[in-house]
């Protein structure tokens, strides 16, 4: 039963968007201190509204990261760009991956976002012949990227300072193949609780996981 679960895991692609600033504040775990009765506090600084930060996607399977795809500046995330640009390149890395299978047995996880639901989205997956499993609505941590890689990433880069968006992308990509294969196997497992728990709560918030 558990070498058919890990073989049907394996089949899955999983993706999501997230803004990645050039410079990422620690967050306030990692900012904590003793200080004596006599010291101050220490003084953390937040980003401002424009800041300057790209959106990337990400795009992983069971082995390890697929796509790592930068927004073009001034552009927006489109059921035309994602198509073009996101289904394209994540095509290109599965018949490169798996040649014989190619995108036949492809179950793409992705969440709610205008561009994912979109009608010519879901023509474009049904002619590539890529499964899309079911995601209930308002639930982003259900999702691979929004409860383990983005958070991840961010933690790893925090207190960073990027001037050119190659550099920053560099970074994202190195972080990402650092990351142990098991790791990536994990996570996928990790899921299968979390949907279990949304299950039992009858879709209530929850937290502790």
């Amino acid at each position: 039963m558990a070498l058919k679960l890990s073989k049907r895991l394996s089949y899955i692609v999983t993706g999501g968007e997230t803004w990645f600033p050039f410079f990422i504040i620690p967050p306030k775990r990692l900012n904590r201190m003793w200080v004596d009765g006599q010291g101050d506090r220490p003084v953390v600084l937040r980003p401002g509204f424009q800041s300057r930060k790209r959106m990337f996607t990400v795009f992983f399977n069971y082995s390890g990261p697929l796509v790592v795809d930068i927004l073009t500046q001034d552009t927006t995330m489109t059921a035309t760009y994602y198509i073009q640009n996101m289904l394209s390149q994540v095509k290109s890395a599965i018949n490169e991956q798996r040649p014989r299978v190619s995108t036949s047995r492809t179950l793409l996880l992705h969440d709610n976002a205008g561009s994912h639901k979109a009608r010519p989205t879901t023509q474009s997956l049904r002619e590539l012949g890529i499964q899309v499993l079911p995601h209930p609505t308002y639930s982003p941590y259900l999702v691979p990227c929004n409860f383990w890689s983005f958070p991840i990433l961010k933690d790893r880069l925090a207190g960073r300072k990027f001037d050119r968006i190659q550099d920053l992308a560099n970074a994202v990509n190195s972080e990402l193949r650092t990351i142990p294969e098991e790791d990536y196997h994990g996570v996928f497992r990790k899921r299968q609780i979390r949907l279990k728990r949304c299950i039992e709560s009858h879709g209530e918030y929850f937290e502790g996981l």
